[in-house]
């Protein structure tokens, strides 16, 4: 114990970047954390609001569209929710009105929203990628988030608003949730992570997401009113982007947070589609990758010296 503290001591930031936390922090850096969830807040927009528009039009009984599932995983009181709902809502002739282009441009967009959740995850786990062939595996993940989020969105019009119903519809969500995150990092990374791997990930999502619903509940909830005024239906839309960002961030920060939880040489193996994979916690840079004893350092004139005696024997 004292020791460790007198290391930290000594090298405040070579213990930081050889910490756990350290190396999860630099390696989010290293991943483009952010700029991976702006990119999966944008393909999103475009993706899920006329997907989940289009599925609540198909339904036989009056169904809920993305409107709905924005306003519950915000957590908006009355007044935005209105407004949100109102910027996203449904025309009365969304299905005669869709023509084959637009079904061909959204299948392109959510295949393209898909990819870029399977490449999030393979660059976090560090596995190699899927075979070209192997796209299918991306539209049944896309079919899988568009039955959840619409069931999520419907669930509070099957279920009342009494407070035994809100906590029915709360953990339902939360066990529906948790289960398609930790099948989706499985499938979308074809079976190279055990599941028991994956399970860390799945539970810092959920935990993420219903953080991201506290927090949007106090600081977005009233943007939107105050956007929507002086910004019109575009300055819905941003709150609404904003929060997509932080969706992405914690789908991607949950994953990476979950590998760095557990040991990662009791799942790591052959990948299937291609050379042995690297160790999934490489030291900093900078760090030797072998074993040093602990509080011994790498002196370069300690190399020189054994380069210059294997360099004699070998004379000999």
């Amino acid at each position: 114990m004292a020791g460790g503290a007198a290391r930290w001591l000594r090298h405040p930031y070579r213990s930081w970047r050889a910490s756990r936390a350290g190396r999860m922090w630099h390696e989010g850096g290293e991943l483009e954390l952010l700029q991976r969830s702006m990119g999966f807040a944008a393909l999103g927009l475009v993706t899920l609001v006329p997907l989940l528009i289009v599925v609540a039009a198909a339904v036989p009984f009056h169904g809920y569209g993305f409107a709905q599932w924005v306003v519950d995983g915000m957590g908006l009181s009355a007044e935005p929710a209105q407004a949100v709902k109102e910027l996203f809502a449904a025309p009365r002739k969304v299905i005669s009105s869709t023509s084959g282009l637009s079904l061909l441009a959204l299948a392109l967009f959510g295949l393209s929203f898909a990819a870029c959740v399977e490449v999030g995850y393979t660059r976090i786990w560090q596995v190699p990628p899927t075979p070209w062939h192997h796209v299918w595996r991306r539209a049944v993940w896309l079919a899988a988030l568009t039955a959840y989020l619409f069931a999520e969105a419907q669930s509070g019009a099957v279920l009342g608003g009494g407070w035994p119903d809100t906590v029915l519809r709360g953990g339902t969500g939360v066990v529906l949730g948790f289960l398609f995150f930790w099948w989706g990092q499985y499938f979308l990374l074809a079976g190279q992570v055990p599941w028991a791997a994956l399970v860390p990930g799945a539970i810092a999502t959920m935990a993420g997401l219903i953080g991201l619903r506290v927090f949007s509940s106090f600081v977005f909830s009233p943007l939107i009113v105050t956007n929507a005024v002086s910004y019109g239906a575009v300055g819905t839309v941003l709150i609404v982007q904003c929060w997509l960002i932080g969706v992405g961030f914690v789908v991607f920060g949950g994953a990476l947070l979950g590998r760095h939880l557990q040991n990662p040489s009791k799942w790591f193996h052959q990948g299937p589609y291609g050379q042995a994979e690297g160790s999934a916690d490489r030291p900093p840079e900078g760090e030797p990758h072998g074993c040093r004893e602990e509080g011994q350092e790498h002196r370069p004139e300690d190399e020189g010296q054994s380069r210059g005696g294997h360099g004699q024997a070998d004379r000999r």
